[in-house]
């Protein structure tokens, strides 16, 4: 574990299973200094458990910066449920996880994320406090998603503002990868706001359902890199600006929502290189993590907004300063995170 190319000085990773659910499950936290770790709950059918080890790591790491960009009194952590086929999970798992987490005494704060939902954090309520996105009807403030949709959202324009130098989204094109939660939210707010979509998803209900309702052109799954447009919006798994993708790129930007966007450090350079602007991901998709925050130490809504509409400010400071340094829009972001969590 201490030799693995993602581990980055993680305080904690804990293994734990639970016979009579069948729960198998990773929590890795990354960094407290700023104070407990909050993240999602990944529910997954891994194709091995090195798969999920690289992936929780990745993950936490992720999130330690993404409370520190954001300001937040947060750690970063994160933890990855183990399925054996997809759609295995149980309530029962959930509520394992809760007592999980308890077992920690509050370092690791659980939320839902891909594959886990709002019903499910009240399964895992009833093993934890610490544990928030559970349901409405239970206390909770719900689906995180359309936060983070609106955060992103936030982050396109401002790097439409830089990247084009257009003050309004009407005509700009975004080609949008992933049409989930967040993805479907954020194409949608786009619609409104005068964007050409195209769009992908291996989902075609919701490919269909995005070209009824705003009109937007489909393209295969594997395509939607390759489209000639304004900007390209990952909204899906992580590691799609790769070796392989980012020579396809026909966009003057990047701005989406997706996690671990960058499949290495070396390809956000690749990307200035070829003279596309990158909006870091863990700047623009902070909005889902901002409203948790604000449900667990008990924000207003207002709150939430007021620093979710940061998001747009900040983005243009790292580019700004980018431009200032010659540096990679991700570095700039990596060490302005880094001097708010490390601790001399």
């Amino acid at each position: 574990m201490f030799d693995h190319p993602s581990f980055d000085g993680h305080e904690e990773v804990v293994f734990t299973t639970d016979a009579a659910s069948g729960l198998k499950l990773i929590i890795a936290i990354h960094n407290t200094n700023r104070g407990p770790a909050l993240g999602g709950c990944r529910v997954w059918a891994y194709e091995s458990a090195d798969a999920a080890v690289t992936d929780v790591l990745r993950l936490s790491r992720g999130m330690t910066y993404k409370a520190a960009i954001a300001d937040l009194p947060l750690g970063g952590g994160k933890s990855v449920m183990l399925l054996p086929a997809p759609g295995a999970k149980t309530p029962a798992m959930f509520e394992a996880l809760g007592r999980a987490v308890d077992s920690l005494d509050g370092r690791y704060i659980v939320a839902e994320d891909v594959g886990s939902t709002p019903a499910d954090m009240s399964c895992v309520r009833r093993g934890t406090r610490h544990v928030t996105g559970v349901l409405m009807r239970d206390g909770g403030v719900g689906d995180p998603s359309p936060t983070t949709a609106y955060g992103g959202f936030i982050a396109l324009r401002a790097t439409a503002k830089v990247a084009l130098g257009r003050d309004s989204l009407s005509g700009v094109h975004v080609a949008v990868q992933g049409l989930g939660h967040v993805g479907y939210t954020m194409a949608r707010q786009l619609a409104e706001a005068g964007a050409r979509l195209t769009v992908a998803d291996l989902d075609t209900d919701a490919t269909h359902r995005a070209r009824a309702e705003f009109g937007a052109a489909i393209v295969a799954p594997d395509e939607i890199v390759a489209v000639e447009a304004d900007i390209f919006s990952p909204n899906a798994l992580g590691a799609v600006l790769n070796g392989t993708s980012i020579p396809r790129l026909k966009v003057a930007a990047v701005a989406g929502c997706a996690n671990n966007q960058l499949a290495t450090e070396a390809d956000g350079a690749a990307l200035k290189a070829r003279g596309i602007l990158y909006a870091p991901d863990y700047v623009g998709n902070a909005g889902g993590l901002i409203k948790m925050c604000g449900e667990y130490f008990g924000w207003t809504g207002r709150d939430v907004t007021r620093r979710v509409e940061r998001i747009g400010p900040q983005m243009e400071a790292i580019f700004a300063e980018a431009a200032a340094s010659d540096a990679p829009t991700n570095v700039v972001a990596d060490r302005l995170a880094e001097s708010k969590f490390q601790r001399v």
